[in-house]
């Protein structure tokens, strides 16, 4: 007895020490999170919702075991209306065994059990519920992994016939849903297969429908947009793609089901009507735009643009606009300017943050301009005015549209001394810098006259009413004034309108003056020396008063540095000009753009323009 007493503490000690069949076990709030809300989309489980259902049927193992079997028996079971439960344990359940298994029939199926539970479960769905979300993300992305093309990495745009785990879909597409203005679209890659990278955000507006980009095939005759010159053939659409299921719940319970597969660009709508119910459309411009960027030969562009004045990276001309989207009436033009060394690469973080604010896509259309930045600043400068007036009078002959004589430029370091070039009326003030002859008495071939008359002749472009510098070098970049910079130039092969000219002119006997001028035409650098007569001229010239004016500058250490800072290469003395509307001081390098203070400022000063009020 003794003994038995003795151990009895003994015992009590260890059974306290032993866990309860029930209790709790304490963990970092991040897993426990992670239990609750994990999902077939992002792991190897199905949601906390999904295997509660399977608890409550006594299934969960056999689920593990045999699952296809197991969602035969759930799907046999299922009411004809309501029973939203089992709906969306079939939509998981069946996108959880298409993942491991790579079974179409059961990807589709699970995007048509998703598509009953959100839109025809009967009571409307608590907006609180996490399994509206699930269920959401289930169908999108159910849709295009159950209809892939003969190339996986596609998806088939096309009317065919699907088999499905319980009987069969039938797919519609209507021809005119895979055009887009004047292209017939083809290769639809979903958006969800691929990671974007380079990008400070990838913004996806969510909703229903699964987010695709396409490619632009071949123009539709007869049906080319107003501006389509103007688009990259590179260009990649976002396209978003909606299978609708009328009268879900009894094609389910007859097995042959019939699906209109609709799809819609992003321009054209960004809600949908469904079953009664008005529901966003998932949309994704990031991927789009990062898939055109993919492999593009403008990221050459850079140094041979530079080196090589007529380079042309692709297909196209050298010197010219490019367009996002087709011109769109109602729209204020935002054309951007890079500087040298550069590309309209350089805009690409700028187009992705403004593409995707709603409060700028919906007011402005993105124009880039390309040139090859050693050339002459005049030579590019006159490309640039030629090319603005250009579109002008193609878009809008009539001037019927106030939003293009609202327009708006942007320039960056060299970029910013063309866009000045369009708001100036510089007279002879350039010619004069070259040549004391008037310029009609000089003997010249009207193409050569039209050059010159073209690169140092500017009028104010009357559709131009703001202006926007980031890092300019109005007084000339200190880079340009080193030894260097000279031995630089001299690796720029002008472009041959440039050669023809000079020949053009010593042929024909000009003033001796004129031809010393041009014994080695200009390049960029040369002309942003700041000793240099034509940058001395520019700066001079003011900005007509009716154009509003903006200026951000790069320093590095920012306020605490001006006025003595600069930015690697351009000193703020030089980049600040007066009068302006506002100027703002950055403390980075000289990409100004590229941060998040001058994309901010950026979009300020655009809402400003259009007349939006901020709270």
């Amino acid at each position: 007895m003794r003994r038995c007493l003795a151990v009895l503490p003994i015992a009590a000690l260890l059974c306290a020490a032993c866990a309860t069949p029930v209790g709790v076990t304490r963990e970092s709030p991040r897993e426990v999170q992670r239990d609750l809300t994990e999902s077939a989309l992002s792991s190897d489980r199905p949601s906390a919702a999904s295997r509660e259902f399977l608890t409550r049927l006594g299934l969960r193992q056999r689920f593990d075991e045999d699952p296809a079997r197991t969602l035969a028996e759930i799907h046999a079971g299922l009411a004809p209306e309501g029973d939203v439960d089992r709906l969306f344990a079939l939509a998981e359940l069946s996108f959880l065994y298409a993942g491991k298994t790579q079974r179409t029939e059961h990807a589709l199926a699970a995007a048509v059990y998703a598509y009953a539970f959100l839109f025809a479960g009967g009571a409307p769905l608590d907006p609180f519920d996490p399994r509206v979300q699930i269920a959401r993300n289930v169908y999108n992305r159910g849709l295009t992994f159950g209809i892939r093309a003969a190339d996986p990495r596609e998806i088939a745009v096309e009317s065919k016939r699907y088999a499905l785990p319980f009987g069969t879909l039938d797919v519609l597409v209507r021809p005119d849903d895979t055009t887009w203005v004047g292209w017939q679209l083809d290769h639809f890659l979903p958006a969800a297969d691929y990671r974007v990278r380079g990008l400070a955000n990838r913004y996806r507006h969510p909703g229903i429908g699964a987010p695709l980009t396409a490619s632009l095939g071949k123009p539709i005759s007869g049906a080319a947009p107003p501006g389509a010159e103007y688009i990259p053939p590179r260009l990649k659409v976002p396209v978003t793609a909606f299978l609708r299921l009328p009268d879900v719940r009894s094609q389910i319970a007859r097995g042959q089901m019939v699906g209109n597969l609709e799809l819609y660009m992003e321009d054209e709508r960004t809600k949908l009507e469904v079953d009664g119910m008005q529901v966003p459309l998932e949309v994704e411009k990031s991927s789009s735009l990062a898939q055109m960027l993919e492999g593009a030969p403008i990221w050459d562009f850079g140094l041979a643009g530079f080196r090589l004045g007529d380079y042309v990276p692709g297909a196209g001309e050298t010197e010219r606009l490019v367009f996002m989207h087709p011109y769109e009436k109602g729209k204020i033009p935002l054309v951007v300017v890079h500087g040298t060394f550069s590309s309209p690469a350089t805009w690409t973080e700028v187009v992705n943050e403004l593409e995707n604010d709603p409060e700028i896509s919906t007011r402005y259309q993105i124009w880039l301009f390309l040139y090859n930045t050693g050339n002459p600043i005049a030579y590019s400068g006159g490309m640039l005015v030629q090319a603005l007036r250009h579109a002008e009078d193609e878009l809008d002959p009539q001037h019927v549209d106030p939003a293009m004589r609202h327009m708006v430029v942007v320039g960056h370091s060299q970029g910013g001394l063309l866009t000045k070039l369009t708001v100036v009326d510089s007279g002879d003030a350039f010619w004069r810098n070259i040549s004391k002859k008037p310029f009609d008495e000089v003997q010249l071939a009207p193409e050569s006259r039209a050059l010159l008359r073209q690169s140092l002749f500017y009028e104010r472009l009357p559709f131009v009413t703001r202006v926007v510098f980031m890092s300019t070098p109005h007084r000339g970049s200190y880079l340009s004034d080193y030894r260097v910079a000279s031995w630089i130039s001299r690796l720029v092969k002008m472009p041959v309108r440039i050669a023809k000219l000079t020949i053009d002119l010593a042929t024909r006997g000009s003033d001796e003056a004129f031809l010393v001028k041009l014994d080695r035409p200009p390049t960029s650098l040369d002309n942003m020396a700041s000793k240099n007569p034509f940058l001395r001229t520019l700066s001079e010239l003011p900005i007509d008063p009716g154009v509003k004016v903006n200026s951000m500058i790069a320093v590095r250490g920012g306020q605490s540095r001006v006025p003595d800072g600069a930015d690697g290469v351009v000193k703020y003395k030089s980049a600040h000009i007066e009068p302006v509307e506002s100027e703002l001081v950055v403390d980075s390098g000289h990409s100004v753009q590229l941060t998040p203070q001058g994309v901010q400022e950026l979009r300020r000063i655009l809402l400003l323009h259009a007349g939006v009020t901020e709270d």
